[in-house]
Parts: structure tokens; sequence; C-alpha cells
């Protein structure tokens, strides 16, 4: 018999995955122009690579959350906006 397999901690790394890569996409084509800002500011600031990214990938993962949620399109400049606010995270969703 096989041993159990962590099936939630797998989609857990793979989405983790994902969004570092769609924000490594966004700032290495300077779209949106506020992902390569918002890494050069907090770069400036003294935090690492690792965790920009991962303050970055929060916010996408919100805003993917909030679509899916609403059923509606991408919020761009919703989406810019929060990137442009970190190191200040999006509120909590109740």
């Amino acid at each position: 018999m096989s041993e159990p397999t962590d099936i939630d901690g797998d989609e857990e790394a793979f989405t983790e995955t994902t969004l570092i890569e769609a924000i490594e996409n966004q700032i290495e084509s300077d779209n949106p122009p506020a992902a390569k800002a918002t890494f050069n500011k907090l770069t400036l600031v003294g935090y690492e690579r690792e965790d920009i990214l991962n303050l970055m990938a929060h916010v996408l993962a919100y805003e993917i959350d909030a679509m899916l949620d609403d059923d509606r399109a991408f919020d761009t400049e919703w989406y810019e906006a929060a990137l442009r606010a970190l190191p200040e995270l999006p509120p909590e969703k109740a």
C-alpha cells in the first residue's frame, strides 16, 4: 500500500508557484506598470525579493478570489492600486 499524499499541500504549493510566476512575468514585461514600480519601491526600502514576490502574489490571489466570488472581470485599476499600497495588504474578507 502506498503512502498517503498531501494533495492539499501539493495544490497550495502549485498555486503559490503559479502566482509567483505570474508576478515575475508582470515585472519582466512591465505590464501592468505598477508591478515593476512596486517591486522597485519595496526593493529600495529593504525588502528581500522572495518577500516582495509573496506580498505581490497575495494581492493577485486576493483579486482573483474576489473576481471569482463576484463573477466579474479582473479589476486592473484596483489591482494596481493595491500593488502600489504594498507593503500594506488588502483587508481580510469577513
